[in-house]
């Protein structure tokens, strides 16, 4: 071995806490890395992502089934301009009733069918998420809900109650089709059970096309598939873009945060990383001028302690790329279920990129503080050996030394003054930390706060819809596609009549024309006193007179309107004016919901009864027993009165999840630096610290002495820290809102109160003490007579 080998090999066995402390920093680096760099990439469009992997279809069309035969539907496979084509696939339309787990959902909206035999093929390669592909008659696969509650679980059955002879399926699997092609799958064979009599199935093409980036490309496609068949029989279709658009629009939100989470990741490894090598050189200072004393040339110690610093970088970063890739498998699994997309994973791209740069990182680390060392007169170096520069610190210390604390804690105050780079690297790190966790229970707390806001479309414990449920199919055939209205006075005065009655009010959906807004809006009317179950408003006020409206953002702009100007609502060759008093917080109908009361749709002679009576129940109200009483008075109607309670979104829970994941990520580098930078300085101090134990210090003093020598640092970085990530949290949760087509109310925004705040702050402290915890003890165990013999 040369006697360049016989260094590095020396320098890597003669520092060992040293080295594994290496080796755990850049191994969480690199995972941070990891993690962080796959969120931010998997962030960029991960519509396209998915659709180029499952094979997206370009256009879905759906032809009569009496108008053409699966002979001429087969054959549009071979039109001018389609590259691939799957199907044609039977498709029926049924109202569903699902069973699972002892509970029953009903007067659900009708499920789009498809009988298709295997997930795979061509186009629209649909990917199981649970369960598997149907194997036989009697079973169902469906798709997996993206937001809000589960429909279906795996193990359940559906049911059709409005087809003859009410067939029921098992649920088998749930899967994701990019394109939304159907909502379940079925055997070819189950097909003729689930439709009408006298009625025929009508079906699906999936098609991918040669040149389909634009609407007016997927237009002359649609146009060409038209003639290929006989007239009419091409009854609809549905392109991508539109699917594009809508998924684009909500993984928006979550873009700002990922983001901003994944630049804190990286820019805190990339410091680490710099403060634990850098570190790691510049504590050998006296080394090097031993080494230089025999004989070694400058850039043979640059060469030296680069390699000291590569071999556990090297170890810690294989195994972070290991560690980061599972530990990003979770991470990913909620990322892509709230994005909506098939299962995420790291670009492979990242495992060579980030191993790459990190080691790279490593040896700019290194080589820049051992060749400037290396240049010192080889006197010089040996001079200097682990002490700091002479007067570095004494202002400081006799400052602290006239406190009214014992004198382990002075020194330990003083000490960081001793050496300001290298305090000021364990403040970045601390910083960075504290940045995190503010962010973090910042975002999570208006996360909850607009989640609680969302939850008042639905404010009531009990719901009555006004419509009864099918008794059977419609004389002309197929499954019922809307149950049978009810009496909506008589269901207002049953629920009026309950004991236990706080308040309701009826609400009901309008589709209606505004001057100066293109194409039609959804509005939300309301009848009866609603102010206890308002929308969480952004600016004015709730409803509380005749022709007013509560808008959302987006219709705002749409109208060049502010809240307290007027509006014009159009039907039927009349107009009413209407007066705009609020801005709501609402994502639906893509910010352009409309709430209004119903005397202007009254006025319009629209047809205004309640679809749905949300009711509020008193205080100390046995909700099982009014849900018994009720139903009993709404059995003449012929209605059911069910519970309801507040939904916690799957994205929500989604982006809790990797809040959590990567404030736990940003607090462990953050710690792994703090403890490599006090593993230094008390392996340099490790002669004085014998001193201070032969003259009396006991092993709890030296702890004391450590700890505080960065809790100082720790609680100032905590107070500049906690100010940086409010001001993160009121740029990126605004961000999220933009991007969800709403403003965000600003008791959302506002979730750092006084006592909140006060913790924050003390994180900082937190992480530099529990970085500090574990050197302080070996300290403070280390043997007086070891200590006074180690130079």
């Amino acid at each position: 071995m040369s006697a360049l080998g016989k260094v590095v090999r020396a320098g890597v066995g003669r520092r060992r806490v040293q080295t594994v402390v290496m080796v755990l920093t850049t191994m969480t680096a690199v995972t941070a890395s990891i993690m962080a760099g796959g969120l931010v990439v998997a962030s960029r469009a991960p519509f396209d992502h998915a659709f180029a992997e499952q094979h997206g279809a370009h256009l879905t069309g759906r032809f009569d089934g009496t108008k053409a035969t699966g002979a001429q539907i087969a054959a549009t496979a071979h039109t001018a301009g389609v590259t691939a084509a799957a199907g044609p696939f039977a498709v029926v339309s049924a109202s569903p009733r699902f069973a699972s787990d002892g509970m029953v959902m009903e007067g659900l909206p009708p499920l789009t069918i498809a009988g298709r035999a295997a997930g795979g093929g061509p186009v629209d390669a649909v990917t199981l998420d649970q369960g598997h592909w149907v194997t036989g008659p009697g079973q169902i696969v469906l798709t997996k809900a993206e937001d809000g509650p589960v429909m279906g679980r795996v193990g359940g059955t559906v049911s059709f109650p409005g087809l003859p002879g009410k067939p029921s399926l098992t649920i088998v699997g749930l899967a994701r089709s990019v394109s939304r092609t159907a909502d379940a799958w079925v055997a070819p064979a189950e097909i003729p059970a689930l439709t009408g009599p006298r009625a025929t199935p009508s079906y699906e093409m999936l098609y991918r096309f040669a040149h389909a980036g634009t609407g007016a490309e997927l237009s002359r496609d649609r146009d060409a598939l038209a003639a290929a068949v006989p007239r009419g029989a091409l009854t609809g279709t549905a392109s991508y873009l539109a699917t594009k658009h809508t998924a684009d629009q909500e993984t928006a939100t979550f873009v700002p945060f990922i983001v901003a989470f994944g630049v804190l990741g990286l820019v805190m490894s990339v410091l680490i990383i710099g403060i634990v090598v850098s570190g790691a050189v510049s504590a050998g200072t006296r080394r090097i001028g031993v080494l230089k004393s025999l004989g070694l040339t400058p850039g043979q110690v640059g060469r030296a302690y680069v390699g000291q610093a590569l071999i556990p970088a090297t170890v810690g970063t294989a195994s972070g790329v290991v560690v980061g890739n599972l530990a990003s498998v979770p991470l990913l699994a909620q990322a892509s279920d709230a994005y909506g997309a098939a299962s995420l994973t790291v670009a492979w791209w990242l495992d060579l990129a980030v191993p790459a740069g990190v080691l790279a990182l490593v040896v700019a680390s290194a080589l820049a503080p051992a060749l400037r060392a290396a240049r010192l007169r080889t006197v010089e170096a040996l001079a200097i050996g682990r002490t700091p520069r002479v007067g570095r610190g004494r202002l400081a210390a006799r400052l602290a030394s006239r406190l009214p604390l014992s004198r382990a804690l002075t020194l330990g105050l003083a000490g960081p003054f001793a050496r300001p780079a290298r305090s000021a690297t364990i403040w970045a790190a601390v910083a960075f930390g504290a940045i995190g966790v503010t962010f973090a229970f910042g975002l999570g707390s208006s996360l909850s706060a607009i989640q609680n806001g969302l939850n008042r479309d639905a404010p009531g414990e009990v719901a009555v819809d006004t419509f009864a449920p099918p008794s059977g199919p419609p004389p002309g055939g197929g499954p019922s596609h809307r149950p049978a209205p009810a009496d909506a006075a008589a269901v207002g005065r049953a629920i009026a009549a309950q004991s236990g009655t706080a308040g309701y009010f009826g609400t009901g959906h309008q589709r209606a024309t505004f001057t100066g807004v293109p194409g039609a809006v959804d509005v939300t009317t309301y009848r009866g006193d609603s102010s206890w179950g308002a929308l969480q408003m952004v600016s004015g006020h709730w409803l509380d007179g005749p022709r007013q409206l509560v808008v959302g953002r987006r219709f705002l702009e749409a109208a060049g309107k502010h809240v307290g100007d007027t509006v014009t609502l159009e039907g039927d060759g009349r107009s009413v004016q209407m007066r705009i008093v609020g801005e709501a917080l609402t994502v639906d109908g893509s910010g352009m919901r409309v709430a209004a009361d119903t005397a202007a749709f009254t006025a319009l002679g629209a047809d205004t009864r309640p679809d749905t009576y949300q009711v509020h129940l008193a205080h100390g109200t046995d909700r099982a027993a009014y849900l018994r009483d009720l139903n009993t008075a709404l059995r003449p109607v012929g209605v059911t009165a069910v519970g309801q309670s507040s939904q916690v979104s799957g994205t929500v829970i989604a982006m809790d999840t990797m809040i959590a994941m990567l404030t736990v990520m940003l607090v462990a580098v953050a710690g792994l630096g703090v403890l490599n930078t006090v593993v230094l300085d008390t392996r340099e101090r490790v002669h004085d610290l014998g001193v201070m134990k032969a003259l009396g210090m006991a092993p709890r003093q030296t702890v004391a002495m450590v700890v505080t020598s960065v809790a100082g640092i720790g609680a100032v970085a905590g107070v500049v820290g906690v100010p940086l990530g409010i001001a993160l949290h009121d740029y990126v949760i605004p961000a999220m809102g933009t991007a969800a087509g709403t403003h965000i109310p600003p008791s959302d925004l506002h979730v750092y109160h006084p006592l909140p705040v006060l913790l924050l702050a003390l994180s900082g402290l937190a992480i530099a003490v529990a970085g500090a915890l574990l050197p302080a003890t070996w300290s403070a165990r280390t043997s007086t007579a070891s200590s006074l013999r180690t130079e």
